[in-house]
């Protein structure tokens, strides 16, 4: 089982994983379904490709599920710059979700006391949020509805 998600997720980013470079900059791709988040970490190779540094996904617990979508969305992108933080503390990092309203976070007060802790922590890091399809948010997408194992 563990091989053949190997295999699609190098054949869902046309290439093998890269080593970080710190003097490029990164991109994390964030989704959330309703049972599990997943992230992939990416640099930009030579000919401006985007590739996969690290993949991430983590199973949410019952409360976790139980979320609005923003605020799933919102964990995903929150867990992914913790993990990364050694590689992207202090640079420049843009996070591409599917979920529109978090494109705003940083930009609206919010009416959630949860969104607004979250709100605060995000702005630790140099982020810039951009909307991507779930269609063309793949890796992320995958990792995020993986087989829950109930």
């Amino acid at each position: 089982m563990l091989d053949e998600l190997k295999s699609k997720l190098c054949r869902a980013t046309h290439d093998a994983l890269a080593i970080v470079d710190f003097n490029k900059p990164f991109v994390i791709h964030v989704d959330a379904s309703g049972y599990a988040v997943g992230n992939v970490l990416t640099q930009p190779d030579v000919y401006n490709r985007e590739r996969p540094v690290a993949f991430i996904s983590k199973k949410l617990n019952k409360t976790q599920q139980s979320w609005a979508t923003i605020e799933k969305e919102t964990f995903a992108t929150i867990w992914a710059l913790k993990y990364f933080r050694n590689w992207i503390f202090g640079k420049s990092v843009t996070v591409y979700t599917d979920h529109n309203p978090i494109t705003y976070l940083t930009d609206a007060a919010s009416k959630s006391a949860k969104l607004t802790r979250w709100k605060l922590a995000i702005q630790e890091y140099d982020v810039t949020f951009c909307f991507k399809s779930g269609e063309a948010n793949v890796v992320a997408d995958f990792l995020s509805r993986l087989p829950n194992g109930d």
